[in-house]
């Protein structure tokens, strides 16, 4: 079974953006190596300059300044129009990448096991997906800091070479020395912090989400005060972390500025026999060097919060393919007898917390499968992957979740190409269509966070109305009619059986109330799950086997 990992996808996106990125690295040279010579010129051209006036007016008026200067405007163009050019092609090429993978990681999220994707809450599916992505960024815009570092180093050694070839090589043996030891502080120092920051983020909106969604009952109990007391627990882990890392960062600052002290004192011993011009140009050159030196150090500072991304992105997309490559063909096999197809019904009762709704959402990949109880066209569910399995289900759970928006837009998540009137088919069969119509924007109609402007029963009658909308071979349906009055519950499986008979799909339906039990050709009873996860039911065998079977 092929596996793709975060790695890859970013490989891939490198791949796919080598155009983009080599031209900002080549900016990145550029910048680097007009930085260093502007500085170095710069401080010949000034002090050059200086001796020439001191010397009397005879000399200042042969002195050539017009060269110097000149070459100084280009190279300071040169550096302005570089540096443009590096931070909008390699953000550009940041930014394109980004696009692809987020879509990439959300459809990952979505085909992962449940074990991994429903262990997730919203609070920390949304850090992983912005701000571990966001640091991913970080890694596109900074490809191109080795090379600006390599070409400001070998500029640096070329004006320094025009000193003294002994300063050459001193000032390029420190910016070595530099550079090892800077990395050694960085994998000390900042590497642990990064990835501490990066995982007390999301803990910190883990935190903030989940006490966010119970601030009524928080407020109801008197529990605000100790809830914000939590969340400033979680927000000083997240602080210590960040301090940690700016202290790093402080400690690579002092490599940096005692390398330049060595270059300094190393540039005047090493030049004292050289005229001032030539000792200016190479001083100024050699803190280029090390300037541009911090550069790639700085983004060392980032490593470990992008490595901690990396692997906390990795189990969302590191899922195995099904080796089922042919589509499933709507059979489904409970245990060893019993059989259920499309055009047939299957209701499932049983006393509360039993594991009927287990048991669907086992069916749909919802929760974490095991092996033997139910079979899809003869495959193990273990063997089918997710996709496969919920091609062959429209759901309707006991608690449907909405996005805000209208009711156009909930609806069409499960057919997005769905015509209008299509939308009011659906709406007409849930019992819902008059309550819409109540409203002067129809399906235009603002549902707020969550549908909060519509009842429960509203909203478990939209959630049903959008399962109508999906072309599955089977519909499942989590206790459709609880907490709906009698006249509602009525009116939709009067409906529901039209729907079924016209459509031919297959029903498998969960309810504690008897009237929608009665439209499906077999009952099975759920009695209990063990402590592996396996439900025990019992139903019926169907027309080929003419005994009950269990499965377990």
């Amino acid at each position: 079974m092929m596996k793709t990992g975060i790695r890859q996808l970013v490989a891939a996106q490198e791949k796919a953006q080598s155009g983009r990125l080599l031209a900002a690295s080549v900016c990145a040279m550029i910048v680097s190596a007009a930085a260093v010579v502007l500085l170095g010129v710069s401080a010949w051209f000034l002090t050059s300059s200086a001796i020439a006036g001191l010397a009397g007016s005879v000399v200042a008026m042969t002195f050539n300044y017009m060269v110097p200067s000149a070459m100084i405007r280009f190279l300071a163009i040169l550096r302005t129009g570089g540096r443009y050019g590096e931070r909008v092609i390699g953000h550009d090429a940041a930014l394109h990448a980004l696009a692809k993978l987020r879509p990439q990681l959300f459809d990952s999220i979505t085909r992962a096991d449940p074990a991994i994707s429903l262990g997730l809450s919203s609070g920390e599916t949304s850090t992983r997906l912005l701000q571990d992505v966001d640091a991913i960024q970080n890694r596109f815009v900074r490809l191109s800091a080795p090379w600006g570092a390599g070409a400001a180093l070998l500029a640096g050694i070329v004006l320094c070479a025009f000193a003294s070839s002994v300063t050459a090589i001193a000032v390029a043996a420190i910016g070595g020395v530099y550079i090892l030891v800077a990395i050694t502080v960085a994998k000390i120092a900042t590497d642990k912090a990064g990835r501490d920051t990066r995982v007390a983020a999301g803990r910190f909106k883990h935190e903030l989400t989940t006490l966010m969604a119970a601030a009524p009952e928080l407020r109801a109990y008197g529990m605000t005060q100790q809830a914000g007391e939590q969340i400033l627990g979680t927000a000083s882990l997240y602080e210590t972390a960040q301090r940690r890392l700016a202290v790093g960062s402080s400690w690579q600052g002092l490599c940096q500025t005692l390398a330049m002290a060595a270059a300094v004192v190393a540039v005047f011993v090493t030049t004292a026999n050289q005229s001032a011009p030539l000792m200016a140009l190479a001083l100024l050159g050699s803190i280029g060097v090390l300037d541009a030196a911090g550069t790639l150090i700085g983004t060392l500072s980032h490593k470990g919060s992008i490595d901690a991304a990396m692997e906390r992105l990795e189990p969302l997309v590191s899922q195995p393919e099904s080796n089922i490559s042919e589509p499933l063909q709507s059979r489904i096999e409970i245990g060893d007898q019993y059989v259920l197809r499309t055009r047939e019904r299957l209701g499932l009762g049983g006393p509360s917390g039993a594991g009927k709704t287990t048991f669907v959402e086992q069916l749909m990949h919802l929760r974490p499968v095991v092996s033997g109880a139910i079979r899809l066209d003869g495959n193990d569910l273990t063997q089918v992957s997710p996709q496969q399995a919920r091609a062959l289900f429209s759901y309707a759970p006991q608690q449907a979740q909405f996005i805000t928006g209208t009711v156009a837009q909930n609806l069409r998540l499960a057919a997005p190409t769905a015509a209008d009137e299509d939308l009011w088919a659906a709406l007409e069969d849930a019992c819902l269509a008059p309550r819409i119509l109540q409203s002067p924007q129809g399906l235009n109609m603002q549902l707020g966070e969550n549908a909060r402007y519509l009842s429960g029963g509203e909203r478990r009658r939209l959630g049903l109305a959008r399962a109508y909308l999906r072309h599955a071979p089977f519909l499942v349906l989590d206790e459709p009619t609880e907490g709906l009055d009698a006249a509602t519950e009525a009116c939709i499986i009067e409906r529901l059986d039209n729907r079924l008979k016209l459509t031919g799909q297959g029903l498998i339906l969960i309810s504690h109330r008897p009237a929608p039990l009665r439209l499906c050709h077999d009952i099975g009873m759920v009695t209990g799950r063990d402590s592996l996860g396996r439900v025990d039911i019992t139903v019926p065998a169907n027309a080929e086997n003419h005994s009950s079977s269990r499965v377990v």
